[in-house]
């Protein structure tokens, strides 16, 4: 879509911000905590395995001697786990200035989350909304706060199953995937129209990794062998959020991703193609509704 002009050796200097990543402790989530902490944030690493997360601050570390990481338990499947951490976080931080909505799995088999909801569905989606909505009062405090959500190349082949969501009728491993991608996009776009009219200073953004080597593909058959042929390397893959998270250039409600020549595969961040349906807003309404409704989470002018 768009031709790339950002290089992360242009981010600014990030002393005196607080960002917070959620799964933190590998791929692009990780990669995007090196930058962010090489360049002065603080960084609260939100990770539903602490002991990795521990591991993974140590490699941060190992980089940047002075990184300031701060670690907490965060389980987006677990809607109790997500408000327990966001209470947690507001007690703890005064104001937060960049929420990377990062986590995710992709493609599992059948599973639950703790509330009953499909996995996918469940964590990418309905996870990060009841996390933001919880965390939304604390970015109003910052100077340019920002949301990031990081959807996926995906999302093109994604359709809402109403009726189906939560894999109440039947499931298959990729359309839900796709759903739930999906779901992060037009979310993105929906909330900065809400926030924008409410008379908000957050911006809120997508962003996709394109195709990158990470942990994510651990589910998939053959997964390996694509990433050796295919994907780009994670610490590439986490620039469009970066950029998203920390560039002047960027605007709000934009989706980046890699400016590669086929499919925005590879590359370094640019404006990225995003299907029409995510500015649908009649879809984007009855997302939101059913979100609330599942989740129990509403936003504070809603």
């Amino acid at each position: 879509m768009g031709k790339s002009t950002w290089r992360p050796e242009m981010m600014a200097d990030l002393t005196g911000k607080t960002i917070l990543v959620t799964g933190a402790n590998s791929g692009i989530g990780l990669e995007a905590v090196k930058l962010f902490a090489g360049k002065g944030a603080e960084v609260i690493m939100a990770c539903r395995n602490v002991d990795k997360a521990k591991a993974a601050a140590e490699a941060v570390k190992a980089m940047v001697a002075d990184a300031r990481l701060v670690i907490m338990a965060l389980d987006l499947a677990d809607l109790a786990s997500v408000k327990a951490f966001a209470e947690a976080v507001k007690q703890r931080f005064s104001r937060l200035d960049v929420l990377l909505n990062n986590a995710g799995l992709m493609a599992p088999p059948l599973q639950r989350t703790r509330d009953g909801f499909e996995m996918q569905f469940g964590t990418n989606h309905l996870g990060h909304f009841a996390l933001t909505g919880q965390l939304v009062e604390l970015l109003e405090f910052a100077s340019d706060p920002r949301i990031v959500q990081i959807s996926s190349l995906a999302h093109r082949g994604g359709k809402l199953m109403w009726g189906n969501l939560n894999a109440e009728k039947n499931y298959s491993r990729w359309p839900f995937y796709c759903q739930s991608k999906l779901a992060n996009l037009i979310f993105a776009r929906d909330l900065q129209r809400r926030l924008q009219a409410s008379g908000s200073n957050i911006r809120v953004m997508a962003a996709h990794p394109g195709y990158s080597a990470t942990h994510l593909q651990d589910t998939v058959p053959g997964g390996g062998l694509f990433n050796k042929i295919m994907a780009q390397s994670a610490q590439m893959g986490c620039l469009p959020g970066v950029m998203a998270a920390t560039s002047d250039a960027v605007e709000a409600g934009g989706y980046y991703g890699p400016e590669g020549k086929v499919m925005e595969l590879r590359g370094y961040p640019a404006p990225a193609f995003a299907r029409k349906i995510t500015d649908n807003q009649a879809v984007a309404q009855r997302l939101w509704e059913e979100s609330e409704r599942l989740t129990g989470v509403h936003y504070l002018n809603d």
